[in-house]
């Protein structure tokens, strides 16, 4: 039986290159589609497959762990879900009173930190949610209301109640907390789908002060950053701060489907028993392969490659057609257009084989495996070298004299 919405989806779809690109296969940072045409893999399943594809660390948790138990219901524990909660709270550095809630995904994660939210702000009557401008949360109705972007907000209003938006700059941060009322704020620590946008110096230490003095939630939203993605295991571990609760996903399952919420200090007393849970969230299986993707993360000095390599990329694109500058950190890297023909670079670079996105008119988003090393880069620089040419040219000629 064909299930009919599938089957439009496959039709419609567009990829970058303006066709249907069905991928059968990867390996590394490579993919190939079902014709056999391969591609150099620098998006990542937008920042997910952190060991690559078909790594050998990842294909044996599966395998090992499938043969032997993939799923129980909440009812009951197991040591591979033990495992990686402790671990993940090493990891985060949440001291003995962190606590850990699996789920399927970031935006499963960002709902759960929705109610801590409200759990928090409903001991002192407070209900107010901030998000900054620019922020992506997730597209399921609690998180959509935190992700103020009204292509995505106004095809399903109302949204849920009680969400408010604010600039990214401190003096907007400390006018919103002045108006009293503030239950949480969610702060992502570089913006991936904004364009790779990194907070002002400062925001996210004084956002914690701001947060403590009005007795708000800081919740940091590492889905995209987080499990080492910028070269430190959580972002917000470069600021020198301490969060209330933060979200994580896509890189710490490697392309198995794993997320959740990591709570520090009092806010890992605000869940009780019925309050929240999951079915699949934090299964033997998606537990077991996450143990062994941060265990080889953290033995074999992958985030050493994953801060070289990062610093490598931005120094050699630098000098490239239409390149006007670089952000973010580790290999989460915006490459800034000195025009607006990020989708044009995208396109041309598709069409020669190189996968990247263009989250904003003048942008380019990398995510690349952590594993990368020369000879992925070459191949990157070649390929991207080619499609900013091919964009400069046309560019040029439609340019009147």
């Amino acid at each position: 039986m064909t299930n009919d919405w599938t089957s439009a989806a496959g039709r419609d779809l567009m990829s970058l290159g303006g066709r249907l690109a069905n991928l059968e296969r990867g390996e590394g940072s490579h993919v190939w589609d079902v014709e056999g045409t391969r591609y150099l893999d620098f998006l990542g399943g937008i920042a997910v497959n952190s060991l690559g594809h078909a790594h050998p660390v990842f294909v044996e948790a599966v395998s090992r762990q499938a043969a032997r138990l993939a799923h129980v219901s909440n009812y009951f524990a197991s040591p591979q879900q033990l495992e990686l909660a402790a671990r993940l709270k090493r990891l985060a550095g949440t001291g003995d009173r962190g606590r850990v809630f699996l789920a399927n995904s970031g935006t499963e994660a960002n709902e759960t930190a929705m109610k801590l939210a409200r759990l928090h702000g409903g001991r002192s009557g407070r209900t107010t949610i901030l998000s900054l401008e620019g922020a992506f949360h997730g597209r399921s109705m609690g998180a959509l209301s935190i992700t103020p972007k009204a292509a995505y907000q106004d095809p399903f209003a109302p949204l849920v109640p009680g969400t408010k938006s604010v600039a990214r700059t401190i003096a907007a941060l400390e006018e919103a907390f002045a108006g009293g009322d503030i239950a949480a704020i969610f702060i992502e620590p570089i913006q991936g789908e904004a364009g790779v946008v990194e907070l002002p110096e400062g925001f996210l230490r004084r956002a914690r002060e701001l947060a403590t003095a009005h007795d708000a939630l800081l919740i940091v939203d590492e889905v995209q950053t987080g499990s080492g993605r910028t070269g430190e295991w959580f972002a917000f571990q470069r600021e020198g701060i301490t969060p209330d609760a933060l979200t994580f996903a896509k890189a710490v399952g490697a392309g198995f489907p794993l997320g959740g919420m990591i709570t520090f200090g009092d806010a890992s007393d605000l869940f009780y028993p019925g309050t929240h849970n999951s079915t699949f969230g934090g299964n033997p299986l998606a537990s077991a392969v996450a143990n062994a993707v941060l265990e080889h993360i953290e033995t074999a000095g992958v985030l050493q490659n994953v801060t070289a390599r990062g610093a490598e990329l931005r120094e050699a694109v630098s000098g490239l057609p239409l390149v006007a500058s670089t952000r973010g950190a580790g290999l989460l890297i915006g490459i800034v257009l000195e025009r607006p023909v990020a989708a044009d670079v995208a396109s041309e670079a598709f069409r020669r084989g190189l996968v990247v996105n263009a989250p904003a008119p003048d942008v380019i988003r990398l995510a690349p495996a952590y594993t990368i090393g020369d000879d992925e880069i070459a191949e990157f620089l070649d390929l991207f070298g080619q499609a900013l040419d091919a964009v400069a040219a046309a560019q040029t000629q439609e340019t009147p004299a």
